[in-house]
């Protein structure tokens, strides 16, 4: 066998292996709800609608951070979400107004929109990430790295009548990501973005189970 044909075996047997280790592999993740979700209520759902949602925080608010309020609008669809699965509320949509007036329009239904006597509003107001890391004899050993994300948010429930804040809470939350390099093996990866999500996920869950552990102890009342 002449040399161009031993090296033509050879990257075919390459590239046979190469092909023969490519794997797919899928699966749904477990995520995190409110207390209440699943569970029975026999209680008054007062309308309730969901009003501004700011983000007060420093992060992504800088010198060349102008245009929409992303970390604000992101909380603001999470927390509709939750208010949702609480089963406390009928919870009324104001940011699809427009569609939904288009859609009545093409069905030839008139539209009757139902007004609220509750609105809450929320804000960010602590936002942030820090990595920390260590090292086993100068980094020889081995060394790890954990990146942490913090978020606290405040709600408020106001009663448009009178436009009275009859309720407040707050939530936080922190979310912990660790990697480990150990002589050579494993490795330290760059900051996940997700963990931003995720951590705001948690305050505003944390925040929303406080809301409705306070409803039903009687602390305050739809009907304010």
């Amino acid at each position: 066998m002449g040399v161009l044909s031993r090296c033509t075996s050879f990257a075919l047997l390459v590239a046979l292996a190469l092909t023969s280790c490519a794997s797919e592999s899928h699966r749904t993740l477990t995520t995190q709800v409110v207390a209440t979700y699943g569970t029975n209520y026999s209680g008054e759902r007062a309308p309730l609608a969901i009003g501004k949602f700011h983000n007060s925080s420093p992060y992504m608010r800088g010198l060349f951070s102008e245009g929409p309020d992303r970390l604000g609008s992101q909380a603001k669809s999470i927390l509709q979400t939750h208010l949702s699965l609480t089963n406390r509320f009928e919870l009324l949509d104001r940011d699809n107004l427009d569609e939904l007036a288009r859609e009545s329009g093409l069905s030839g239904r008139a539209q009757q929109v139902e007004g609220a006597t509750l609105v809450i509003t929320g804000e960010v107001t602590e936002f942030g990430h820090k990595t920390t890391g260590d090292r086993w004899l100068f980094g020889l050993l081995g060394r790890g790295k954990t990146q942490t994300a913090y978020a606290k948010i405040s709600l408020n429930v106001l009663d448009v009548t009178s436009s009275k804040v009859i309720h407040a809470v707050q939530g936080a939350a922190e979310f912990d990501l660790s990697n480990r390099e150990v002589i050579g093996t494993g490795g330290t990866s760059g900051y996940d973005s997700t963990l931003n999500g995720k951590v705001l996920n948690l305050a505003i869950i944390d925040a929303v189970n406080k809301l409705v552990a306070d409803l039903d102890a009687g602390s305050w009342s739809t009907s304010a």
